[in-house]
């Protein structure tokens, strides 16, 4: 592949229905070479602006520049967009040659050049050998990467992936995961790609936009959206977390000052950004940050059910106060259902978000 592609932007860009809001007015700018994944539930406004981007919808407002381009009024055909769909749209009646190859034939490149950057594309495919094959006699996986290799050998500006992988079985899906990844490491290229599976988000991308009700909640690296999420919503969409009600009562360098009733305590903990006095927010404690305490120190729980993961359990515990928290660490087999214990946390890891 002769690039990595080209930087995209998006100005104010926004979709409705008559009424109904699909999309609201929305500024994106995704680097040369990035891999942004665009993650959320159903509904959330995802598929609808990775269509706008591929011109298979026009915005109701906005702009839409590929490079230095203007694209917002082209078609998808003048967007030199590659894309892959969920259902991988493959061609039955051709060979996979002939598959990988239609987007070559189609802009009229030489048979002899078409047949090079075919081989090309199966050998960076890992599909040595394939190209004569009728397209029914591969597997799912392999499919799959037909159906890439057919989007990467027109060299596109911007690659998009729509729920690519949502065929396949977990076990193939997660080998196809790092299959991407290591295309994208070594080959790289400008894409966007959507789906609602958190850990798939967590594996593939460079930065990560969370959507929700046809808004990006947050736009971050990995780690960012992880560990220092914005809001409850993004902290309950990202990984499991216990979230409990949380009044601030004040605010100073960047922590709160909240009532916790689950805990029946005041706390001093790290704060999103958003979180104002006076308000009802949530605590973030994720489930591997709890610890059991070999003290009497730290909060009382009992534990209610044990789940053996192997290397890890998971525990369900019940507080005084009747909230329930997850906790999961390295398996130990003298924790059981009915112990008593307590619970603390490096403040570090406690963070308070706003409800939405």
């Amino acid at each position: 592949m002769k690039n990595a592609g080209l930087p995209l932007r998006l100005e104010g860009v926004s979709k409705r229905y008559g009424t109904y809001t699909a999309l609201t007015p929305t500024d994106l700018s995704v680097a040369a070479g990035e891999f942004l994944t665009l993650l959320g539930p159903s509904g959330s406004g995802k598929t609808t602006l990775l269509n706008l981007i591929a011109g298979y919808l026009e915005p109701t407002s906005g702009r839409i520049e590929i490079g230095s381009r203007d694209v917002t009024g082209l078609p998808a055909r003048q967007r030199n967009i590659g894309m892959v769909f969920q259902s991988y749209a493959l061609f039955p009646h051709m060979t996979v040659g002939q598959n990988i190859g239609y987007g070559l034939a189609v802009r009229g490149v030489p048979k002899a050049e078409s047949a090079r950057r075919v081989a090309e594309v199966l050998s960076l495919m890992q599909l040595e050998g394939y190209a004569n094959r009728p397209i029914q006699k591969m597997s799912g996986g392999q499919q799959q990467r037909v159906a890439l290799a057919r989007a990467l050998i027109i060299e596109p500006d911007v690659l998009l992936m729509d729920e690519p992988l949502s065929a396949l079985d977990k076990q193939l899906r997660r080998a196809v995961q790092l299959e991407l990844r290591r295309l994208h490491q070594e080959h790289g290229r400008t894409t966007i790609y959507v789906t609602h599976d958190q850990e798939e988000a967590l594996v593939l991308s460079d930065r990560i936009a969370v959507m929700d009700r046809g808004r990006i909640q947050q736009l971050g690296s990995v780690d960012e959206i992880y560990d220092r999420p914005a809001n409850a919503f993004v902290a309950g969409f990202i990984g499991e977390s216990n979230l409990l009600p949380a009044k601030v009562n004040d605010m100073a360098g960047g922590k709160a000052t909240a009532e916790v009733e689950a805990f029946r305590r005041t706390m001093v903990v790290q704060a999103a950004a958003g979180v104002e006095p006076g308000q009802t927010a949530r605590l973030l404690l994720r489930p591997e940050h709890l610890l059991f305490n070999k003290t009497d120190d730290g909060v009382p729980a009992e534990i209610v059910e044990t789940v053996y993961l192997g290397e890890l359990s998971q525990y369900s515990l019940a507080l005084e106060s009747g909230h329930v928290l997850t906790a999961r660490q390295i398996t130990d087999r003298s924790l059981r259902k009915g112990m008593k214990v307590t619970l603390s946390w490096d403040p570090i890891h406690a963070r308070v978000v706003p409800e939405n």
